[in-house]
């Protein structure tokens, strides 16, 4: 009895290796839409384009709320380089003065990781950055830990924010106890942005885990 030849393989083309794997199938456009039909209708899915969009009125609302968002942002930016300009601290822009700001108060004594949380900033080069040029001017201190490093306002410091604070208490304070209206009125704002940042962040997770297994455009092109 004859034993069964095996097929011959052509000698250019490479046999499969011991123990690697084949390459993940791609899957199917219609799984991919099953797979995030619990949040998003297959007609309202971002990247469907025959889905007709028609805002909500509490949409439109929101729409009012982040224009004056955008703008009470870049307001605030220009009023704090003007505070400390005025306090005769000048060269800082406005990350740079609130994180001096954190050093000296919120996050005293903290490390780089906690100043970040404190000021609900990802980018943590843009915080070194700015801690490292607030450590050349001579207005916060490093002060190692161990293998970490701690940061703390200097004298200069305590001075530059003693200043912004008095110019902040002489111009800004009264107009804004004139047009709060009511005692407490700035702290329930204060609480309702918190709030927001808040729903910001959970919607921010929904949609990227609702939108996880869906094909990726490319990345939007900006160089020339």
């Amino acid at each position: 009895m004859t034993r069964p030849r095996r097929p011959k393989r052509d000698v250019g083309q490479p046999g499969p290796k011991a123990g690697s794997a084949r390459p993940p199938a791609r899957t199917p456009p219609s799984v991919l839409h099953h797979t995030t039909r619990g949040l998003y209708p297959r007609s309202d899915l971002p990247d469907d384009p025959d889905r007709s969009f028609h805002p909500s009125p509490s949409s439109q609302d929101l729409s009012e709320f982040e224009y004056g968002l955008i703008i009470l942002v870049y307001g605030f930016q220009r009023w704090v380089q003007s505070c400390m300009a005025a306090a005769n601290v000048n060269g800082l822009n406005a990350l740079d003065i609130l994180v001096l700001h954190a050093v000296n108060h919120r996050a005293r004594g903290r490390r780089l990781a906690d100043i970040c949380m404190v000021l609900n900033i990802d980018d943590t080069h843009l915080v070194a950055y700015a801690l490292k040029k607030l450590t050349a001017g001579g207005l916060v201190l490093i002060t190692p830990q161990g293998r970490e490093r701690h940061y703390e306002t200097t004298d200069r410091g305590e001075r530059a924010c003693l200043g912004y604070r008095e110019v902040r208490e002489h111009f800004l304070v009264p107009s804004l106890t004139w047009v709060s209206g009511h005692e407490g009125a700035v702290k329930e704002a204060a609480g309702f942005l918190r709030t927001m940042t808040a729903l910001y962040d959970q919607a921010s997770r929904f949609a990227t885990a609702a939108t996880a297994m869906q094909p990726k455009t490319a990345p939007v092109h900006t160089k020339r």
